[in-house]
């Protein structure tokens, strides 16, 4: 449960979804980082200056703080420099028109974007994406800093390991294991296992 208002990090166009996720939760938020000010401010927001900067640090402190980035790589790097410094983990942005298992097991700063279902004994990693409309089955496995696109559905028992990207519309076929740092484009079907570090496109899948 989120008791305090939010501050996102990152204030581009992935951090405008999870802004609207945030307020269909009824969260305050209360500013945003960046590198700079930004000069398009669609929400209106307080901007509280740099995560990397002691007074800013201090601020997300205060608060819950949720880093709104959607490069996996970048995202990860933000949350890990904010917890070694503050101790603090990210709050979950979570759309109130998703749905989750109750058996379902969330780590910490994750988005669930609206119309997502995860189904029962999914484990989901820190800092995962699950974005509009994903379908993640029973006992699937997300490995921490995946990005889940749009409408991509993973049947029962996939395994993702970490800093994946699975493309939008995307289809994985039950009991595939997917590698770390694997890039699947959109609309690939996948019928069988993917090693680390590969990326693969089309129906059926194939390395590229």
């Amino acid at each position: 449960m989120i008791t305090k208002p939010v501050i996102v990090i990152g204030y581009s166009g992935h951090a405008y979804v999870v802004i609207d996720i945030l307020k269909s939760q009824g969260v305050e938020i209360f500013g945003y980082c960046d590198m700079e000010q930004k000069v398009q401010n669609p929400y209106h927001l307080k901007y509280m200056g740099n995560e990397k900067d002691d007074q800013t640090l201090s601020s997300i402190k205060q608060y819950h703080y949720f880093a709104a980035i959607g490069n996996n790589a970048i995202r990860k790097n933000v949350i890990d420099f904010v917890y070694q410094k503050n101790d603090t983990s990210p709050t979950n942005a979570i759309h109130c028109n998703s749905f989750i298992s109750p058996t379902v097991k969330l780590a910490n700063g994750i988005m669930i974007g609206s119309q997502a279902q995860i189904n029962a004994m999914a484990k989901i990693g820190d800092g995962v994406i699950c974005n509009t409309g994903c379908i993640i089955e029973h006992e699937c496995q997300i490995g921490d800093y995946c990005h889940i696109a749009p409408g991509a559905i993973l049947c029962g028992n996939v395994t993702v390991g970490k800093n994946t990207m699975i493309g939008a519309g995307t289809v994985v076929r039950q009991g595939i294991n997917i590698g770390d740092n694997v890039i699947v484009g959109a609309g690939t079907i996948v019928i069988a296992d993917i090693p680390k570090n590969s990326k693969v496109v089309g129906n059926p899948n194939r390395f590229i």
